[in-house]
């Protein structure tokens, strides 16, 4: 006879930010995530004492695996450009940011959790949009003339505004077409000339 082991802490949470980043924030409810998972209600609030405190734990876990993924691209030691590039194509495969975002969801109906994880994404930024600045200096695709600490502020500014659903409305575009017409601002508004060249090259490349 097969035993089957027992729905542990982990399970809950994995499978919580999956139906949290697929049907949102808002729909997916505790009987939903019990009913998936084939268990009690009052298994899920013997780990979590409500909702609240669920998604703040699955947005948690959430950060702290795209942060180890956005470790591994950087370990690659590809140019600063491509890193970029391939630490967003993860984050938006990660996040499952197709046709909805799900950090717009999260900044709507749980603010407070939406506020701990944004503390936490500048900390984060700083160090790794930081040292991508640096490297771009140093091996030339990026101005050197560029005030470091202003870019940072303008990246992440940015980033945070496309959450604006009054300036970029979900049912006009999608999170990925947003974040690609971004990172070409961005990597124009700082590349030196030879870095204008390598992103030029990129897009004919992508359009032919």
């Amino acid at each position: 006879m097969l035993l089957l082991r027992p729905i542990m802490k982990e399970d809950i949470l994995d499978t919580a930010t999956d139906m949290f980043l697929t049907l949102g924030f808002k729909s997916v409810t505790m009987d939903d995530i019990a009913e998936k998972l084939s268990i009690s209600k009052k298994t899920i609030y013997s780990h979590f004492p409500n909702k609240g405190k669920l998604v703040e734990a699955c947005a948690i876990e959430l950060f702290n695996c795209i942060t180890a993924g956005i470790d591994e691209i950087i370990a690659e030691e590809y140019n600063p450009i491509d890193e970029l590039l391939k630490i967003h194509e993860f984050i938006l495969k990660r996040l499952k940011e197709e046709k909805a975002s799900p950090q717009f969801q999260l900044c709507k109906y749980y603010p407070k959790v939406d506020e701990t994880l944004k503390e936490l994404k500048v900390e984060r930024m700083r160090l790794s949009i930081g040292n991508n600045l640096k490297r771009g200096k140093e091996n030339g695709y990026y101005r050197r003339d560029i005030d470091n600490e202003i870019v940072l502020n303008f990246y992440f500014m940015t980033l945070e505004g496309i959450k604006d659903s009054e300036y970029f409305p979900m049912d006009k575009y999608t999170i990925p077409y947003l974040v690609s017409h971004f990172l070409d601002y961005h990597f124009r508004a700082i590349a030196s000339q030879k870095g204008l060249e390598y992103i030029n090259n990129l897009n004919h490349k992508c359009n032919s």
